[in-house]
């Protein structure tokens, strides 16, 4: 195969090594490759016209949102993320103390400033606290069977739910409240399956559930978007070793390549872009997101990989977390807040028959953030618009406008009422980027205060 791709260096002066996606991980070992000297020819292929995948902040709303990766989960000097934020000054001064740094959180979010019932009424803050000491006292007790000669249950969620059919024969409360506090773990049920990628707890083993290292620190957010530490690590690489726009159709690797530009040269790999182009190199470091190598891997490598490796790629999971951002004209929440529950009155951890997910997906969201307010706002065109009241006060009819949206990955949906924004802003995803933190939904609505809903 001849190269069509850049012109050869020439022979002796090094190997070329290339990688293949540039988002935050091809982008952490393009830095570290440019700084070792026995790798001076070095070339990033980006799929996209931009760096970065799924770290993505979206500034066109008059404020930072970030469509991907959001938060810095243990900003401590134990997280590689955190030291790289600190080291671009890209963090404030709370984030940076070293108080903050040391507080152990025990991988538990903290509770919500306001819970809401589906009702639209407010719930006792003394019992959603309640609920969520049993519920994280649980989650430390299934820790604590990582080398277990035994385990009570082949699952995370198996084990929950019967601890927390033992605690409720306890309970002595009437049925209403029974059934409230049911409601809450079950949004806590939801959380966890957030922090931990999966739909169900059921599907999370119960004896390596321990394995996870909770890092200290309180999780904490980059004021000017996440997207400045990928802007940052970029800036550090050498002008010439980004090429974007650059889809890899395959890698042919355990091969001998010729290049006209290098004669008497030959290379290991050569790897094929889907516009025809072929850059030959010696080594290559393939950055791809997972979901891409399971849907590609019958055409991605030439090749096949060996069969351990395949079948590692078949069988490693990943979980799917999404986000929806939504703006009302007037924030219906009290100043100080900070972050909403939502509390579905008719649901049950306890439950095994759950609804079909298309008809319920709206009761897996955990919560709403609740974001800095954005001030003034270009105001979207008229046919853009959707001229929808919304109550100040509860949250649920904005959820139930949501079910009728439905339009998740480009899907038309069933009939239904309009969502309560004014636009969808963000394109839907792209061929490349698969699995979790994928901008699904960016909806807005002109001159208002914005809350971010996530879910698994």
């Amino acid at each position: 195969m001849q190269s069509s791709g850049r012109q050869a260096e020439a022979p002796g002066r090094g190997p070329r090594v290339l990688v293949v996606g540039g988002g935050i991980a091809g982008l952490g070992a393009a830095q570290r490759l440019c700084c070792h000297p026995a790798f001076p020819h070095l070339r990033v292929l980006e799929a996209t016209a931009r760096a970065g995948g799924r770290i993505r902040s979206e500034r066109s709303f008059g404020g930072v949102v970030e469509v991907g990766a959001h938060w810095i989960h243990g900003p401590s000097q134990g997280n590689p993320v955190f030291q790289l934020a600190a080291k671009y000054g890209l963090l404030g001064e709370k984030a940076l103390s070293e108080e903050n740094q040391l507080i152990e959180t025990g991988g538990h979010v903290g509770l919500p400033s306001v819970s809401y019932a589906s009702s639209g009424g407010s719930v006792s803050p003394e019992l959603v606290a309640e609920m969520a000491r049993l519920f994280y006292s649980l989650i430390d007790q299934t820790r604590e069977f990582l080398h277990a000669a035994e385990i009570p249950a082949p699952s995370v969620g198996e084990y929950l739910k019967k601890e927390i059919r033992q605690h409720m024969a306890g309970w002595t409360e009437e049925e209403e409240t029974k059934r409230l506090k049911l409601a809450i773990l079950n949004n806590l049920f939801n959380v966890e399956c957030c922090v931990s990628g999966t739909h169900s707890m059921d599907l999370v083993a119960l004896s390596p559930f321990g394995e996870y290292t909770v890092l200290p620190g309180l999780d904490c957010t980059f004021p000017g978007g996440y997207q400045g530490l990928t802007d940052r690590i970029m800036a550090s690489l050498p002008k010439d070793v980004m090429v974007f726009n650059k889809p890899v159709k395959t890698i042919h690797w355990d091969g001998s390549f010729e290049e006209a530009s290098a004669p008497g040269e030959t290379f290991p790999v050569l790897v094929e872009c889907e516009d025809g182009g072929c850059f030959p190199a010696h080594h290559v470091v393939v950055t791809v997101p997972l979901g891409f190598l399971k849907e590609r891997l019958d055409t991605f490598f030439e090749p096949p990989l060996p069969t351990e490796k395949a079948e590692a790629i078949r069988k490693i999971g990943f979980g799917t977390n999404n986000k929806i951002f939504l703006e009302f004209e007037e924030p219906f929440w009290q100043p100080d807040c900070q972050h909403i529950q939502v509390v579905w009155r008719d649901t049950s951890p306890l439950e095994d028959t759950a609804p079909k997910l298309q008809d319920a997906w709206f009761k897996k969201l955990v919560g709403f953030w609740v974001l800095p307010s954005f001030g003034e706002s270009p105001a979207p065109r008229a046919q853009e618009c959707a001229e929808v009241p919304l109550a100040q006060c509860p949250i649920h009819p904005g959820l139930l406008q949501l079910r009728g949206r439905g339009q998740l990955r480009g899907r038309p949906g069933p009939a239904g009422p309009a969502p309560p924004c004014g636009r969808q802003g963000c394109p839907a995803p792209g061929p490349v980027c698969r699995g979790s933190h994928t901008p699904d939904v960016l909806l807005h609505h002109a001159r208002s205060s914005a809350v971010r809903l996530e879910g698994g």
